[in-house]
């Protein structure tokens, strides 16, 4: 009977040290929307309609944007960062996007949306940090990576 519960005690304390081991799934960061689609020819050809870009930020590899225009509830919406495939060497290198915004929707309320967009796919290797030049703001956003 004694035998019985030091093995059930070894066993309770097992699973305990089992239980405090650390996940390795705690360092992924969860994947982003949609991935920057790399393009000169889109970059240089694309037309928006209105939008307005309210608020930005970087959250690891992701950036995340709020946007706002006229709609009815934004379901139709099409949003797309693109890159013009332009790396300029300087230090740190910078790269050139925009936002191509599509709304066909014809009600007058303002509404706005948050997306957000991979840039994984446009760091430059052999570095950590870039300066994203994006269309219609004042100052670039600096990345790092």
């Amino acid at each position: 009977m004694k035998s019985l519960k030091y093995t059930l005690l070894i066993f309770c304390f097992a699973i305990l040290f089992l239980n405090t081991q650390c996940d390795e799934d705690d360092d992924v960061q969860p994947p982003c929307g949609q991935s920057v689609v790399v393009d000169s020819g889109f970059y240089q050809s694309a037309e928006s309609d209105l939008f307005e870009l309210t608020d930005f930020q970087i959250e690891g590899n992701c950036l995340n944007v709020n946007v706002s225009s006229s709609g009815c509830d934004g379901a139709t919406w099409s949003l797309v960062l693109v890159d013009s495939g332009n790396v300029a060497e300087s230090f740190p290198e910078q790269r050139y996007l925009k936002l191509v915004f599509s709304n066909d929707e014809e009600c007058l309320a303002v509404i706005s949306q948050e997306r957000s967009f991979d840039l994984e796919t446009i760091q430059v290797e052999g570095s950590n940090a870039i300066i994203l030049n994006l269309e219609g703001l004042e100052e670039p956003i600096d990345y790092t990576y």
